[in-house]
């Protein structure tokens, strides 16, 4: 049996399972890179972001390093650089033109790649966990430096892993797009709030709390569902417990949670789904921009088992064929277990 459900935080439908959930032995598997079972992780010598090859990128815009250790050189630990094939360009400005129905204007804006370990098929879920603290650390350092430019209205900071969720070179890493514009599905959090004077995210969180079906962890600080309407199977969202609008804000005693639970529930969903692709993307509120406070930033991880098909891209509704509440329960019996070891 199917539902229609309403996703209200895109003011979107998804279609989804109600009484059977897509099994692990029905996904199709697909080795996506090296970094997914490949080899021991070390050097490759024709990856550019390989500890080495540094002179083969684009200069580097920041890094934790060991002390002395000069920019564009080995020696670090999380580097960022542009994207040597990034379509924006901080230079000049957006200049808005219109040609009857047409707008078009420049390609404003930048694309930065944060590489997350020195070392190629060391998948970010394998991390030691001071590493993915530092991961989080350097999204933060590059979030606040990029909002400090008043034409930037938003930042998009998203992971790709694996050929299915769009990567093109298995090195870990993980990307940020600043734009001169907000993304339209972005404007939902603060039309509600301006209706209701609340935030629609701590509303989700409270009546999933009530509700327990689809939470698969509650910590101090974040909150583990498999939203009411997901749009992927097992797909899982990281939520601060406090009401913060902005990814900038996150504190060190935050970071130092969120990359547990995502260490976690990255590994629950690589172990238990016979290591997929999936997308991490962070939602988060645009900037310099009015009315802010209806945001509240969260953290999603979107397991990708199928290929969105033409009922997808024609009507923009997914279909879900994973019942969210048993993804939920599979992935904190998955997450327990881990628990229960101890993260590595």
């Amino acid at each position: 049996m199917h539902e229609i459900r309403k996703d209200v935080v895109r003011d979107n439908w998804v279609i989804t399972a109600t009484e059977f959930v897509l099994k692990p032995r029905d996904v199709p598997v697909k080795k996506l890179s090296a970094g997914e079972g490949g080899p021991e992780p070390g050097y490759n010598p024709h990856c550019p972001f390989c500890e080495g090859n540094e002179a083969v990128t684009t200069d580097e815009i920041t890094a934790f390093r060991e002390a002395g250790s000069p920019p564009n050189k080995p020696g670090w630990t999380v580097r960022t650089i542009l994207n040597k094939f990034s379509a924006l360009d901080m230079s000049g400005e957006l200049d808005m033109q219109k040609d009857g129905i047409f707008e078009h204007g420049n390609g404003f804006g930048q694309h930065e790649v944060i590489i997350e370990t020195p070392l190629h098929g060391q998948d970010f879920h394998r991390l030691p966990l001071n590493r993915i603290e530092a991961v989080f650390k350097m999204m933060r350092r590059r979030y606040n430096d990029l909002v400090r430019d008043e034409r930037i209205k938003y930042i998009q900071i998203y992971k790709n892993r694996g050929l299915f969720a769009g990567a093109s070179l298995e090195h870990s890493h993980s990307q940020i797009v600043a734009l001169p514009m907000v993304p339209a599905n972005k404007n939902v959090l603060s039309q509600y709030y301006q209706e209701h004077d609340h935030c629609l995210i701590c509303e989700m969180v409270k009546a999933e709390r009530v509700k327990q079906e689809r939470v698969v962890y509650e910590g101090d600080k974040f909150i583990i569902i498999c939203p009411y309407a997901s749009r992927f199977p097992y797909e899982s969202w990281i939520i601060p417990r406090r009401h913060t609008s902005h990814f900038g804000d996150i504190n060190d005693d935050e970071i130092k949670e969120i990359a547990l639970l995502t260490k976690m529930i990255i590994t629950a969903v690589i172990d238990g789904l016979k290591d997929p692709a999936y997308n991490m993307v962070i939602n988060t509120a645009p900037v310099n921009v009015p009315h802010q406070e209806g945001y509240h930033w969260h953290l999603e991880i979107n397991p990708r088992l199928l290929v969105n098909a033409g009922v997808e891209i024609a009507t923009g509704y997914f279909i879900n064929p994973a019942a969210p509440e048993s993804a939920a329960a599979l992935l904190k019996h998955l997450f327990a277990g881990q628990a229960e070891t101890g993260a590595e």
